[in-house]
């Protein structure tokens, strides 16, 4: 009587936690959605006052801000290491500042700030837009992107990486006059729940003399199965610049194009790749003529835009360039670079453009 009790109780409670399996997958898939294509994005106007202009000098900053986690000694679970959240409140807000005054410190006219979280379990709720346009200041347009709104991640299971909105924040010292929401192509099926939604946005600024200075904002995909979602994502947003471009505009495309922009990475840096397959090099065929890749290298002494987050920050980590900028023939390229934080507040370094618009 006693073993035909006790196998009741496992039947059940086997049920039971059948049950809770199948109610979270059913919740997941329900709780999915994609926005639509083409979106229009709110621009906060009226704090930039300088109009475009061509033949002056600019510089465009590009930021993976990691939402407020990455600090050097942080490793994430998606990449191979520990840590699903930032470690607490004050730990984002102490990242996010630090973030915040290494990218005002490159006195940009552009800033194209990704995995900025606007209420996210893993960045403890914190609004890191708000934080952001705190500490960069008046002067600028503000846009923000959602790049997706997950559902409640229970993995993993000791600390849920929980459900977090996250996107893409673009700040401009010329007037915005519009902006747009660009959907990208995701993998199907259950690899979507990795990928979520994806985007690019594209803003449209005015430049004396009648052109259009139009900027992308795009952080692509990482975790595919095998790159064919990221390359169709690239060929998607380069066909798009390529249009803008054909039309006589100014193009400038910057964010985290989680591929190796320098194509050997490895070889620059003095590490070795071999284990980490999604850091393949950016197919440069893509590119149609008329656009160029410009990826950040100073080659007397090269600093990498991203780490691998498996494990701490540290000399066997590996590194490699991921942020960088493609910009149309019009658009005259002064320099670029990465700025060297040591991956203090995040896992990437931020990137800069100095360029200008050719009359």
């Amino acid at each position: 009587m006693k073993k035909k009790r006790a196998v009741r109780i496992l039947l059940w409670t086997g049920a039971g936690l059948l049950a809770v399996v199948l109610g979270y997958v059913i919740y997941v898939f329900a709780a999915y959605y994609r926005l639509e294509d083409r979106l229009p994005l709110e621009v906060s106007a009226g704090e930039a006052t300088s109009s475009a202009q061509t033949g002056v000098p600019y510089r465009a900053v590009s930021y993976n801000i990691g939402f407020g986690a990455y600090s050097a000694d942080y490793s994430f679970f998606m990449d191979g290491g520990r840590e699903s959240r930032a470690r607490s409140e004050a730990a984002v807000e102490e990242n996010m500042g630090g973030a915040a005054q290494a990218a005002a410190a490159l006195e940009g006219d552009l800033y194209f700030f990704q995995e900025v979280d606007v209420d996210g379990t893993r960045s403890h709720h914190v609004d890191e837009s708000r934080l952001l346009k705190e500490r960069l200041g008046e002067g600028y347009d503000w846009v923000f992107a959602q790049n997706y709104d997950s559902p409640y991640l229970f993995w993993p299971p000791l600390e849920p990486h929980g459900a977090n909105r996250s996107g893409l924040l673009t700040a401009s010292a010329f007037p915005i006059d519009d902006s747009l929401r660009r959907q990208l192509p995701v993998e199907a099926g259950v690899r979507k729940l990795l990928d979520l939604d994806r985007c690019y946005t594209v803003h449209r600024i005015q430049v004396e003399g009648g052109r259009d200075l139009v900027l992308y904002h795009l952080h692509l995909s990482a975790y595919t199965s095998d790159g064919a979602i990221a390359e169709e994502q690239l060929r998607l947003v380069l066909a798009d610049m390529y249009a803008e471009y054909q039309a006589g505009n100014y193009v400038i495309g910057a964010g985290d194009f989680n591929k190796d922009l320098l194509g050997n990475s490895g070889e620059v840096f003095g590490v070795s790749g071999e284990d980490y397959t999604w850091a393949q090099p950016i197919p440069t065929d893509l590119i149609p003529q008329g656009l160029r890749l410009v990826a950040p290298l100073d080659e007397a002494g090269p600093v990498p835009s991203c780490r691998n987050a498996d494990r701490p920050y540290g000399p066997d980590s590996f590194v490699l360039t991921v942020d960088g900028f493609a910009v149309s023939d019009n658009v005259a390229v002064l320099g670029s670079g990465v700025s060297d934080t040591g991956f203090a507040w995040s896992d990437h370094n931020p990137v800069y453009l100095d360029f200008l618009l050719e009359p």
